[in-house]
């Protein structure tokens, strides 16, 4: 597979000692993903069959339905700034270009579950078998398949065969999943091969690590929701614990997002609310 090389990181930018809360942005009712079209602006969507794009004075700009109808599982904005979703019962991925929307992407014997836009403008899906045995991660360009990735080196299977798997590209390129019912984030190198997994807080043994959203900043950082205690887990590239976001008055947090400055939004499943911190 011809892959783009990772893009050289960025000077370091520390930590802060103390997240802030810089804007929250009430979208209504049911919230479960949350992908940015800007720094200003943020795409949602829920539990309804409407994707809405949201500016920080928490305006409605746009407001699109969905071609079937269906709630759209997951959404994600591509590098053309388009945005793309899933739609799990036509077992489809969507294209929505100048509010037209294009069905890129049918399945057959699976159903897309959670999706990325990608550095090189390709699409990364998650997606279960209609028997709910297997799951993988597919690599698209356009309508075409570029690669799956499903098991490791030992022909174990990378992933749990059935739950909500969140994904993204970290930008050295790494493939990384929130398996909820494997209790790990799932960390895969661009050939798919098995890099590490992420269980949790290494001192936390006790806690049930559930992961849901994940997100990666220009630092490498990847950022993964933990609905159940109302907190973030910021890891390195190479899955070291780093520290919690868990001030900020998250509530259930699910989906998340980084913006190409670096602030993290957040999409709380309980109150339908996306707030945007400042970590870094």
């Amino acid at each position: 597979m011809n892959s783009p090389e990772a893009v050289p990181t960025p000077p370091s930018k520390p930590l802060l000692d103390e997240p802030r809360l810089t804007a929250t942005i009430d979208t209504g009712k049911g919230l479960y993903s949350v992908s940015c079209l800007s720094d200003e602006e943020v795409w949602t969507c829920g539990d309804k069959g409407f994707m809405k794009l949201f500016n920080l004075q928490c305006k409605l700009l746009t407001s699109i339905q969905t071609v079937s109808g269906n709630m759209p599982i997951d959404i994600t904005v591509t590098r053309d700034g388009d945005l793309a979703y899933a739609d799990y019962k036509t077992k489809t991925v969507n294209l929505v270009k100048n509010i037209q929307i294009q069905t890129v992407i049918t399945l057959q014997g699976w159903g897309p579950r959670n999706i990325c836009g990608t550095s090189s403008g390709d699409l990364l899906v998650t997606m279960d078998s209609d028997d709910l045995t297997e799951s993988k991660v597919v690599r698209f360009s356009g309508s075409t398949e570029k690669q799956t990735i499903q098991s490791d080196d030992q022909g174990q299977p990378l992933y749990s065969p059935h739950c909500t798997k969140y994904i993204s590209e970290n930008r050295n390129l790494d493939i990384c999943v929130a398996d909820f019912d494997s209790s790990a984030v799932v960390v895969v190198n661009q050939s798919g091969k098995l890099r590490f997994k992420y269980t949790g807080h290494p001192f936390n043994t006790e806690e049930i690590f559930r992961p849901f959203g994940i997100a990666t900043d220009s630092q490498s950082h990847i950022m993964t929701a933990e609905s159940s205690y109302h907190r973030i887990h910021i890891i390195d590239q190479d899955g070291q614990f780093l520290r919690y976001i868990e001030n900020c008055d998250l509530r259930s947090p699910w989906g998340l997002c980084v913006d190409i400055k670096d602030n993290l939004f957040v999409a709380e499943s309980d109150t339908a609310k996306v707030k945007k911190i400042q970590y870094l």
